[in-house]
């Protein structure tokens, strides 16, 4: 069958399947601009909120949410345990625009399941169905559920919670093929993701977990039969990751990677946006941490690094990016193209073998407030 892209979750209708997962302390309106700029992704979701804190208007809870014309069409996540607090934060989410409220079901960070939120939501099937039906029945825009297989491999519950809450009007699955348990370690499990959409009976099931490639999407899409696939680490470490597998997908035919001048265009683009949304001393700050993972695909980069974690002001970044592009210019030959030999040579044998393996391995989760999700 042809690929179309198309999706409905609800009353929302999506003009691809694909999706930019949340990201603790990555995917704020800056990234998710940048996303939505190079093209491919459907729907992009927002960090996740706490309900309470959402609830008393804390200014951190709103800046997570905070949103512009071009970021559009956004999903807010929240989590949380308490049924009247999760009802509460949809109606606010919904007053906010969102087109959906996703409900963070995966994260097996300990603070976030210590109230009984993320993955502790998966061991009480009951418990969790009412909260969802609560929330269901408070907003007209689609509620959607974000989880893992489990808490670990003995309690892979995923296709039951699935079942469940979609009796109680989840318009949406999204899976992380990992346990709790597993945070982000070994590989996902594409037959666990297959049995979470096999489980429901309508509603459209998402893929996520190892997807740093346009081949790991279409694998995920073929061997699981999932309505979409979302993706997380492998959009920071490759923001056009979506537009080259729409390519991939409608036309069996990888692209080949943006250019170094495109990057570096885009990141300069980042950059604009942290300061233009979180102005100039604090976006700074936070692009310290942003721009050595665009560097991941510039080849030698030690330069770049060691300084762009210092930077205070946009002028700072550009002196320092000026400066590595003629230091990285002795990497090159004749034609301008960065030469194989200067390359790390055990990981370009193994990604030959293996790309989807070997970037899993050397794309780290990255720090930030939510460090295994």
């Amino acid at each position: 069958m042809p690929y179309s892209g198309l999706v409905q979750i609800g009353s929302l209708k999506l003009d691809s399947n694909l999706f930019l997962s949340p990201l603790a302390g990555y995917t704020n309106l800056p990234f998710r601009l940048v996303v939505r700029e190079v093209g491919g992704v459907g729907l992009c979701t927002t960090d996740l909120v706490n309900a309470r804190s959402l609830i008393e208007q804390k200014a951190k809870a709103l800046k997570l949410i905070e949103t512009s014309p071009a970021d559009a069409p956004l999903a807010v996540q929240l989590f949380g345990s308490v049924p009247e607090e999760m009802r509460d934060a949809a109606l606010i989410v919904e007053a906010h625009g969102a087109v959906s409220v996703d409900i963070n079901m995966g994260c097996p960070v300990k603070k976030v399941v210590k109230i009984g939120g993320g993955s502790a939501m998966m061991t009480e099937l009951d418990k969790t169905a009412a909260l969802v039906r609560g929330m269901v029945n408070a907003v007209k825009i689609p509620v959607t559920a974000k989880m893992r297989l489990g808490w670990d491999d003995d309690n892979l519950t995923a296709p039951d919670l699935a079942r469940a809450l979609e009796d109680a009007g989840v318009a949406a699955i999204f899976v992380h093929g990992r346990t709790r348990e597993q945070g982000f370690g070994g590989t996902v499990n594409l037959a666990g993701i297959r049995k979470v959409v096999t489980a429901v009976k309508h509603i459209p099931v998402i893929g996520n977990g190892d997807v740093v490639t346009p081949q790991a999407a279409k694998k995920m899409f073929n061997e699981t039969g999932c309505a979409g696939v979302s993706i997380g680490r492998g959009a920071f470490y490759d923001p056009w990751i979506f537009k080259r597998t729409v390519h991939l997908m409608n036309t069996g035919e990888l692209q080949p990677e943006e250019s170094f001048d495109e990057r570096i265009r885009v990141l300069c683009r980042h950059l604009d946006l942290m300061v233009e949304v979180f102005g100039e001393e604090l976006g700074c700050r936070m692009f310290r941490k942003v721009a050595p993972w665009y560097a991941k695909r510039f080849g030698p980069c030690s330069e770049f690094n060691k300084r762009v974690v210092q930077i205070a002001t946009r002028s700072e970044f550009l002196e320092v990016l000026s400066n590595y592009v003629q230091w990285r210019k002795q990497f090159l030959n004749e034609h301008g193209e960065l030469q194989i030999r200067f390359q790390p040579q055990p990981l370009v044998a193994s990604f030959m073998r293996d790309p989807a393996s070997t970037l899993r391995e050397h794309i780290p989760v990255p720090n930030g407030p939510v460090e295994v999700w």
